[in-house]
């Protein structure tokens, strides 16, 4: 696995354990529900392995995600997933704690935006 491919599989396991954790699920819980090993979701959800289609199928299944949310395609659902998220996290957050993510989050798309136009340089 190169170093990109990597990078994926590591996002998508990011994406994998958010979403298990946000069901209150441990790694043996859906292991078990999918029918494969703990040790095979471990690998998984560290990007350290690449995951049968069945095995990915079986995971969205009983964790009730979308692909494109796992995989962070850029398709219209996705974005909207996003922003109802991102509207949920500042929902309860005072004006000041508003205004301090919103610095956080323009730094930090600038430099994402930065690292990713050096890599592609």
């Amino acid at each position: 696995m190169d170093t990109g491919s990597a990078a994926v599989y590591k996002r998508i396991g990011e994406r994998i354990k958010a979403a298990r954790l946000e069901k209150h699920m441990s790694q043996i819980d859906l292991a078990d529900k999918a029918h494969i090993s703990v040790q095979a979701l471990s690998s998984i959800e560290n990007g350290k392995s690449v995951m049968s289609i069945e095995n990915f199928m079986r995971i969205l299944s009983v964790l009730q995600v979308s692909a494109d949310a796992v995989l962070g395609l850029d398709v219209p659902s996705v974005r909207s997933s996003y922003q109802t998220e991102l509207d949920q996290m500042l929902l309860d957050c005072t004006p000041s704690e508003s205004e301090a993510l919103l610095k956080i989050l323009e730094q930090l798309k600038s430099t994402l935006r930065e690292q990713r136009q050096s890599q592609d340089e």
